[in-house]
């Protein structure tokens, strides 16, 4: 009873955000994307459709009942005949003892046309009505094992469902969660180019003054504002790229995202262990339990080498008027029937060694599969490690590149060095900081990776 108050709940918080347009905090993205997402949608409704398939596997071993009602009419002596036996009203002029009694005078007389003699009423009735009500019911009582192994069948395949639904979900988190460390990284770097644009600007306006003292050339000047043109374009295209990051967002959560509160640090850090992903990999739970359906395809495979035993049970009453002495014209069936094939040309043979194989084989995919998770998981925790000390590295690379700017800016202004110089390091320290800015995005989808492999267990 908890969904529906669950379901208010994220209604209001979707309207409080709506009327305030608060930041959108990550936790609350990821809360909002479960709700709201189109995929998560759709994927919650394929795997709730697959609840269906084993009610439908289910329903077969309750067998079935049918109600039939024949409403026919017939002058053809064997319908004729066989209605009046159906309802009971069967009587010796129906035979044709009419005509029999007629020709009382030829019994005991050694006379062939006592025999020959055709009764009318049997050969040429009358139009007879007939009505007929049956209600029938039959069960399945043993099919081998048939029915039990395909209703195994349909509860693996409805997990399978369920995990890739989970699947869906978990990979709309990856591609929030990177956003969000996206659009943090994106901050800090259009920071740090601000710092620059503001140094650039600084230096235009010594150089102008240098300029109308004679200290400095006129391409002094135009080369510092091309640097500043410069950094101002990639300030555009880092904006362009927060739009496009907001419109995914948008997208991603089904509704209007204008602002969002990146996390304050723009590394995703994680402490995964391999135990974590082999236990909590959703490939691999697919795999065991496409291993189970594998298994029970056996018991599939087996079940014609055994017998199949029905019931059934029907009640039925008829009358040349609908439901006409209905209790007097009742009538009852009840049996049972076993079926048993007992040779097919050896088909059932190789369709169970077959399905033995296609069992092996997919046990052998399963621990392949186990083996590949494990080798990914040591290809992202390498890469994570080789890209942690690129980070360290290119930090310190861009403190020194701040460093050496500041000190190339300064020894400008006192005329010992030339623009040309002082911008070479100021392109250097940009270098640096998109460097930085691309090592830590790979990190960053690195680290989303290796979550990835666990279902987000650990998000």
């Amino acid at each position: 009873m908890t969904y529906p108050f669950r379901r208010i709940g994220i209604a209001l918080l979707i309207s409080a955000l709506n009327l305030t347009a608060a930041p959108l905090a990550l936790n609350d993205a990821i809360v909002l994307l479960k709700e709201q997402n189109l995929e998560i949608k759709a994927a919650t409704l394929e795997a709730k459709n697959a609840l269906n398939d084993v009610k439908l596997s289910q329903g077969y071993s309750f067998g079935s009942l049918d109600f039939t009602q024949n409403v026919m009419r017939s002058n053809d002596a064997g319908n004729v005949f066989g209605f009046k036996l159906s309802s009971r009203e069967a009587s010796f002029g129906d035979f044709g003892f009419n005509d029999f009694l007629n020709n009382m005078g030829l019994i005991g007389v050694n006379n062939p046309a006592l025999l020959a003699i055709q009764p009318k009423n049997l050969n040429y009735p009358g139009s007879q009505n007939y009505f007929q009500s049956k209600l029938t019911y039959s069960v399945p009582l043993y099919t081998g094992g048939k029915l039990s192994s395909y209703e195994k069948i349909a509860s693996e395949m409805e997990k399978i469902k369920q995990l890739d639904s989970e699947k869906v979900t978990s990979e709309k988190i990856y591609e929030t969660r990177k956003s969000y460390y996206d659009m943090a990284l994106l901050d800090h770097s259009i920071q740090q180019l601000r710092v620059i644009r503001k140094n650039i600007t600084t230096l235009e306006a010594t150089t102008e003054q240098m300029l109308k003292e004679g200290y400095a050339k006129k391409v002094d000047l135009l080369e510092a504002q091309a640097k500043g043109a410069n950094v101002d374009r990639m300030l555009g295209e880092m904006e362009a790229n927060k739009k496009l990051l907001y419109h995914y967002l948008s997208f991603l959560l089904n509704q209007n995202v204008t602002e969002i509160t990146p996390p304050t640090d723009d590394k995703a850090q994680s402490s995964i262990t391999e135990n974590e992903v082999l236990s909590t990999n959703i490939d691999l739970k697919k795999a065991s339990h496409g291993l189970e359906i594998r298994s029970s395809m056996i018991d599939v495979a087996h079940s014609p080498y055994l017998p199949t035993v029905g019931a059934f049970a029907e009640t039925s009453t008829a009358d040349n008027t609908f439901l006409g002495n209905l209790s007097d014209h009742s009538a009852y069936t009840v049996g049972a029937k076993l079926s048993w094939n007992l040779f097919n040309g050896g088909i059932d043979t190789h369709t169970l060694e077959k399905a033995r194989i296609d069992q092996l084989k997919t046990a052998t995919e399963v621990e392949l599969a186990k083996k590949g998770v494990a080798l990914m998981y040591d290809k992202i925790t390498t890469e994570i490690e080789s890209l942690d000390y690129q980070i360290v590295s290119l930090q310190k690379e861009l403190d020194l590149s701040n460093a050496i700017y500041t000190n190339y800016e300064g020894r400008y202004r006192e005329h010992l060095v030339s623009m040309s110089d002082v911008i070479i390091k100021q392109s250097q320290q940009i270098e640096k900081i998109i460097n930085l800015q691309m090592v830590k995005n790979q990190r960053n989808e690195r680290i989303f990776a290796l979550e990835k492999l666990t279902n987000g267990a650990n998000q």
